[in-house]
């Protein structure tokens, strides 16, 4: 309830923070968010507060160190695909592009339907479909149409409140 409160569907465009969302989001995939957010302050531990000028430097050591690390999940792909995208957000930093901005230019034109309940929710749109691609040709891992869209709840392009919530 308190990461609903305080922080989902509320619109971010720090670079920083969309990388940390596209890592945690990557590392969801197949699992609950429950289960990621619980994990969150590890994962900013294990991780260097998802520092890409600090995860660029991981070598296999790191990635050993973090398949021990019971805090996080420990999947080899995924671990390796967050230290591969902050190759790519450097890239990006070096390029003068911003992540936040990259996000923001697939926001829908026009507003979803307000969902009422659980079974209006979408798992993907074809701005998250977009956007995926677009993360993916620039060299992003984890970042299919329904994890981007799940960034995109969480970021605030979309607002996918329930009509009867205080936030909507």
């Amino acid at each position: 309830m308190d990461y609903h409160d305080r922080e989902w569907g509320r619109p971010e465009h720090d670079d920083q923070k969309v990388f940390e969302k596209i890592c945690l989001e990557g590392f969801q995939a197949g699992l609950s968010w429950i289960t990621i957010l619980r994990k969150r302050e590890a994962f900013r531990l294990a991780f260097d507060n998802f520092d890409p000028q600090k995860m660029v430097r991981y070598g296999a050591r790191d990635i050993e160190r973090l398949m021990q690390n019971e805090g996080i999940i420990r999947n080899r792909q995924k671990i390796e695909a967050a230290i591969g995208n902050a190759k790519v957000m450097l890239n990006l930093i070096e390029s003068n592009l911003s992540l936040g901005e990259i996000f923001w230019s697939h926001a829908p034109s026009t507003p979803p339907k307000t969902p009422r309940s659980i079974g209006d929710h979408v798992a993907v749109t074809p701005e998250s479909i977009a956007l995926s691609k677009d993360l993916s040709k620039r060299g992003f891992k984890f970042v299919g149409p329904t994890t981007m869209y799940a960034a995109m709840q969480s970021l605030g392009l979309v607002n996918d409140h329930f009509q009867s919530c205080s936030f909507r």
